[in-house]
């Protein structure tokens, strides 16, 4: 009898095994309930169970992911001698310009390496477009650079060569402001990257964001067949009108749709390019408000942001543009502190 037992204990599991390897063969994921484990995926239910291939968001089930990102291009605009654009207030811990900038840059850094770290295929350009800072503040941001990260180039942008492309009599800082963002723009259609990711110097990211950034558009994307655009920034206007959002669900959190954003933001290169005539305008004057063009994309694409935000805007504390709520932005600040 007890060989009897031990017999059939041997043939079930022989059937367990040969079903589970003919179940990843033909890519289905098994779901043991009762212990809470996936058998292909050798993985416990709580724990990440998303892969190369396919998405996997419990009890949603899995997205195939057809949209894969193979290079990305970051263009991280700096000016470390405006503390804010065309305003006189101070920022949150009224620190000068290159503080932030330093750390901003270093968050931005640390992010990088987390999703190297996570996804080694990968391919990552960091650009640098600097505004005229003093040599000291560019040694400064070199140095940062050269410790934490080797993969880059800066562009020391001179603004009098858009001097024919910027129509309307301006402040020089304004003026300033449009030609840099004007240099990023120009810079990222001569790119080959798929997605190209512009961000301002006075953005703090989370360890965890261009991972969580890069997940959700292949995920999203994959969803629905087409480009998006994703916000880093959970901003506090998303929460002073009434418009209607839909909530999604991303790589590791819920999204939001969103139809307006500031000027960091990530884009496919073919959406850029489709969308040229928006960005140039967007550099052409001052308008209001500042991204009007940028924002007119938004009523014919996706665009989304996270919920809680993955980036931190570092602006005066009282602005609808800036500190996203329930954050720590005290410790998110003292974190990238640089040594």
């Amino acid at each position: 009898m007890c060989n009897l037992l031990i017999s059939k204990k041997m043939k079930k599991n022989i059937f367990k095994k040969l079903f589970i390897k003919i179940s990843k063969l033909v890519g289905y994921e098994l779901i043991d309930q009762n212990e809470f484990y996936s058998p292909t995926l050798k993985k416990n239910l709580d724990e990440k169970l998303s892969n190369k291939i396919k998405s996997i968001i419990l009890p949603l089930g899995e997205v195939k992911l057809t949209k894969k990102i193979k290079d990305l291009s970051i263009i991280f605009r700096t000016n470390s001698n405006i503390d804010i654009w065309d305003q006189n207030k101070k920022r949150v811990f009224e620190e000068s310009k290159i503080e932030y900038v330093l750390r901003c840059l270093f968050s931005l850094i640390k992010s990088i390496n987390r999703l190297k770290k996570e996804n080694s295929a990968i391919n990552i350009n960091l650009l640098i477009i600097d505004d005229n800072s003093n040599s000291d503040n560019l040694n400064k941001i070199k140095d940062v650079l050269n410790k934490n990260y080797s993969k880059y180039s800066i562009i020391n942008h001179k603004k009098e060569e858009h001097k024919e492309k910027i129509f309307e009599n301006t402040s020089d800082q304004t003026y300033s402001n449009l030609s840099s963002l004007l240099k990023c723009f120009e810079t990222a259609k001569k790119e080959s990257s798929d997605l190209i990711y512009f961000v301002e110097d006075d953005y703090l990211h989370f360890e965890n964001s261009l991972t969580d950034m890069i997940n959700t558009y292949e995920r999203v994307c994959s969803q629905i067949e087409k480009d998006i655009i994703v916000c880093p920034c959970d901003y506090p206007f998303n929460y002073m009108s009434n418009e209607k959002t839909n909530v999604l669900i991303g790589s590791n959190q819920h999204w939001r749709t969103v139809q307006k954003i500031l000027c960091t933001f990530m884009i496919s290169k073919n959406m850029l390019e489709k969308y040229w005539d928006n960005l140039k305008k967007t550099c052409e004057k001052r308008h209001d408000p500042f991204e009007k063009y940028i924002n007119e994309i938004l009523l014919s694409e996706l665009g989304i942001s996270p919920i809680k935000s993955l980036s931190i805007h570092l602006t005066n504390v009282n602005s609808s543009y800036g500190l996203s709520p329930f954050i720590d932005i005290k410790k998110l600040w003292e974190d990238n502190k640089i040594n």
